[in-house]
């Protein structure tokens, strides 16, 4: 079957740089020790008095000499004398994520930087006169040169090894380094090279493409990329829908979307999500747990002076399950931010939905934000007085901490009220 031909020259052509910090937890945690992050085994990790902690990040070395990576358990690490295992510090890796995109910020104004999570990011490198005529007196930005120095300048002042792919847009920009940036240092891809560098690629290896839907692909017999840009927009938009057209033009090298900062977005959603220890089953400490994050979200929204009217509840089965889970939303017909409320909502939900699986995270949110101010509460119910008994509950524990006042489901089986507390992201700060 032919492909179709796209004519390349009337795409845009950006100058698009996608940066990832090699192994950033175990990176960060190497330095702090004054070590070299490229040379030493070390291994991150929830929990270390838990022989099922889950590996957060593990240094290159590691991954090569003992084949661990994230997403394995303790247990599974070998007692080898030159292998070192630390404790995850999320506070500090949050800090050094903000001080890198500082960094970048002095080469590029924010609407240019593109944070896609604390390790990685999109930067966009052309058009940019104001904030590179000083290192380009000729106001022409070379984008190599540029990426290069961002490169050295990651390394000099925090001692962290990245890997960069230049493209013309962020998909290929992002395929380019985690195919060849991360093995070369940077990569840069143009779209002469879809045909040579993506197209061969095998489904999986391509960013966007998980486990399962590639092995979907493979039982119609398409293994590599180049094999599913055969396939008519049509056939793939009937069968998967909107993510069919993105598999679509990615499968040609072809991204419309932009690199956008998100500084000045307001919140869409406030609440909390957290991976257990162990596997839970009892429906009622799974509620527990969704109560608790209930709670947080109820408190955040407080906190910053908003209510909102939708509810989301996420469960994620162990993996032993052969389904990864649910996420579900429910819009209610008034604004709130009553933990009340919002754990009514998502037990709900959870009772709908739920048939027994072993389930390993939860995560609750408030969305469809808006300030407490623009909107009233119903004079002739109990909320005024329950709004009234959260503020007070909130100021005790913001004077006294957390372990002055709390509510008394916190002391049933299964709570995690605590890890909730002192925690960031279910791990250490």
């Amino acid at each position: 079957m032919k492909i179709n031909v796209i004519d390349y020259s009337k795409l845009p052509d950006n100058k698009i740089l996608c940066v990832d910090i090699r192994s950033f937890f175990a990176s960060v945690e190497a330095i702090e020790r004054g070590l070299d992050p490229l040379k030493v085994c070390l291994a991150v990790v929830g929990d270390k008095s838990r022989s099922g902690s889950v590996v957060l990040a593990a240094s290159p070395v590691l991954k090569q000499k003992y084949d661990i990576k994230t997403g394995n358990r303790l247990f599974e690490i070998s007692p080898a004398s030159d292998i070192l295992i630390v404790e995850a510090r999320m506070g500090l890796y949050l800090k050094r994520s903000l001080e890198i995109t500082l960094l970048f910020h002095e080469f590029l104004p924010l609407e240019a930087i593109h944070v896609y999570s604390v390790d990685e990011s999109w930067l966009k490198l052309d058009g940019l006169k104001t904030f590179s005529k000083n290192i380009f007196p000729n106001g022409k930005t070379n984008k190599r040169q540029l990426a290069l120095l961002i490169k050295k300048e990651l390394l000099k002042r925090f001692g962290l090894p990245c890997s960069m792919g230049l493209g013309p847009n962020m998909f290929l920009a992002k395929v380019a380094m985690d195919i060849e940036g991360k093995k070369i240092g940077l990569a840069d891809w143009a779209y002469e090279d879809v045909s040579k560098k993506l197209w061969p690629l095998k489904l999986e290896e391509c960013w966007g493409i998980g486990y399962r839907l590639a092995k979907n692909f493979r039982r119609i017999g398409i293994n590599t990329i180049g094999e599913l840009a055969q396939l008519p927009l049509k056939y793939l938009e009937k069968k998967f829908g909107i993510m069919g057209s993105q598999l679509y033009y990615h499968a040609r090298g072809v991204d419309l979307s932009r690199v956008e900062g998100h500084y000045n977005d307001r919140h869409k959603s406030m609440g909390r999500g957290i991976t257990l220890f162990r596997d839970y089953t009892n429906p009622g400490e799974i509620k527990t747990v969704i109560f608790e994050l209930a709670e947080e979200a109820a408190r955040r929204a407080r906190t910053r002076g908003m209510s909102g009217q939708t509810i989301y509840l996420g469960v994620g089965y162990s993996r032993s399950e052969k389904e990864k889970g649910f996420h579900k939303q429910q819009t209610i017909n008034h604004y709130t931010n009553l933990t009340s409320d919002i754990y009514r909502t998502a037990e709900s939900l959870f009772d709908q939905n739920y048939k027994g699986q072993k389930v390993r995270r939860i995560s609750v949110a408030l969305g469809k934000l808006s300030s407490v101010q623009g909107f009233q509460l119903d004079l002739f119910s109990d909320k005024v007085f329950e709004t009234r008994l959260n503020q007070v509950k909130d100021l005790v524990e913001k004077r006294f901490g957390h372990n002055a006042l709390f509510p008394g489901r916190s002391l049933c089986e299964g709570s995690i009220r605590k890890r909730i507390k002192t925690t960031i992201g279910g791990h250490g700060v």
